[in-house]
């Protein structure tokens, strides 16, 4: 098992930027696919983009290819999604999750989530 905690998201103007971060703990972080979705109110939960360990890649929706980047720092067990050209259409709540799949984008094949954090951009 493995507990996950987001933080970093706020209030930006469209063309900002901001940096989310994931802290895990309880199990050996390489173990995981990380992944990042994102749900805005009254829309499902989609994906946004994943690294996983197992499979040696990470990806993205083509939503936000080209604009967000997600990296790590193992030594502080941290998945971080760097979210840059940020337009209103990603306001929404984003959400870390760990899974065993690879090459995931699907949130039924992540096993653990963080509460999320909000982020609104404005126009």
């Amino acid at each position: 098992q493995v507990q996950l905690v987001e933080s970093g998201g706020g209030l930006v103007q469209a063309g900002g930027s901001l940096r989310l971060s994931c802290a895990a703990s309880g199990r050996t972080f390489s173990t995981y696919t990380m992944g990042w979705f994102r749900q805005a109110p009254g829309k499902e939960r989609e994906f946004v983009g994943a690294f996983s360990w197992r499979g040696g890649n990470t990806y993205y929706a083509d939503s936000v290819k080209g604009r967000f980047t997600i990296s790590r720092d193992n030594a502080k067990n941290t998945v971080f999604l760097q979210m840059n050209s940020l337009k209103p259409e990603d306001t929404a709540v984003y959400y870390c999750a760990a899974g065993y799949t690879s090459s995931s984008r699907s949130s039924r094949e992540f096993a653990y989530w963080g509460q999320g954090t909000q982020v609104t951009v404005s126009s």
